[in-house]
């Protein structure tokens, strides 16, 4: 059996609220507070990327697993939002943390699962047996053009996950996936900002990508929701996972600790594995949690889970997500987020 051993996650202090966004822009506040159900998000300050980011991350990951990172055999980095066009992400991670040479390290792209991704990589690398230990970090300081609805959602954050054999903190019992050529959001390597089929691809993209995924993997696994103490879906916002989960027979018990991640905004590839780090900081040993990502071009990952008795030893050795969330918030006016975000940029 393979599954996680250790876990951390890091977000960003700053915060913008949604009615300063719509102050700016002329735009009613309370329907986006209303149709989002999103109250504010993460802001990354001048200093962070999406690597430093990860490296907060995965240092807590390891303080959890108490491994030396000189076993960790594979470095994965999910994002779209890598700091280098051409320059990897994983290597300056690994020499952060003191897990080079003897290491492999990519960068991956796949929208907002890319952080699942290098999840489902990094286990099954440590199932076949060619590494004893495999690191997956979902992590993104994410855009959304001035006045678009994206500006209101797109956030910061990093989610870090170490896989092994060993001191298991949660089993992964089942994976799936589910892929289709589903165009609903998309950047250009010349863009700035991403463009998005707005409200007319939550139908086939994110809502026929969840659902395939969620009842793929129980079919697969033979489970029903009622099996599940948790489930954490891809939150884009705070409503689609709420309604998703209506959809497949969850209650809002079963999706709120991992659903409260969507109170800072959509983390892009971080949404769904932050929403895992906050579900595993107060689940109990035996509870089992479905997990699945979704990301635009269009594909879900899912993984069943099944926490161990060691998650009372280790979950306290690194802050929880929930005080990452709710604690030392250093709110923004909108004329300090475009200057950290680079918003107003000199003509070349």
């Amino acid at each position: 059996m393979a599954g996680i051993i250790g876990y951390g996650a890091y977000i960003p202090r700053n915060r913008i609220r949604v009615e300063e966004i719509a102050k700016v822009w002329g735009a009613d506040a309370p329907s986006f507070k209303k149709g989002l159900m999103l109250e504010e998000k993460s802001v990354p300050s001048p200093d962070q990327d999406t690597i430093t980011m990860a490296v907060e991350g995965s240092k807590r990951a390891l303080k959890r697993a108490g491994i030396d990172p000189r076993e960790i055999g594979a470095v994965y980095v999910g994002s779209e939002s890598h700091p280098y066009a051409v320059k990897p992400s994983g290597t300056v991670l690994a020499e952060a943390i003191g897990a080079t040479p003897d290491v492999h390290t990519a960068d991956l792209e796949f929208a907002c699962k890319a952080g699942t991704e290098g999840m489902f990589i990094a286990l099954n690398l440590v199932r076949s047996g060619a590494v004893k230990y495999a690191l997956a970090v979902g992590a993104d300081t994410s855009q959304g053009a001035p006045g678009d609805a994206l500006e209101y959602s797109a956030a910061a954050g990093a989610a870090a996950f170490l896989f092994g054999k060993e001191r298991l903190v949660a089993e992964v019992l089942e994976t799936y996936s589910y892929t289709t050529d589903m165009p609903d959001f998309w950047r250009r390597e010349y863009q700035y900002y991403p463009q998005h089929g707005g409200r007319f691809t939550g139908e086939p993209a994110y809502f026929a990508h969840v659902t395939g995924a969620a009842r793929g993997i129980m079919d697969r696994a033979g489970m029903k929701p009622a099996d599940f103490r948790y489930v954490v879906f891809h939150q884009p916002n705070g409503k689609f996972p709420l309604r998703v989960g209506e959809m497949l027979g969850f209650s809002k018990k079963q999706i709120e600790p991992g659903w409260l991640v969507s109170k800072l905004g959509n983390t892009y590839s971080g949404s769904s594995p932050l929403g895992l780090t906050a579900t595993l900081d107060i689940a109990a040993a035996g509870d089992m949690i479905l997990l699945v990502s979704y990301g635009s071009g269009a594909g879900s990952d899912s993984f069943v889970i099944r926490v161990t008795e060691r998650i009372d030893e280790v979950r306290d050795l690194a802050p929880r997500t929930r005080k990452l969330l709710d604690t030392n918030k250093v709110y923004l006016e909108y004329g300090a987020y475009a200057k950290y975000r680079r918003k107003i940029r000199k003509a070349e």
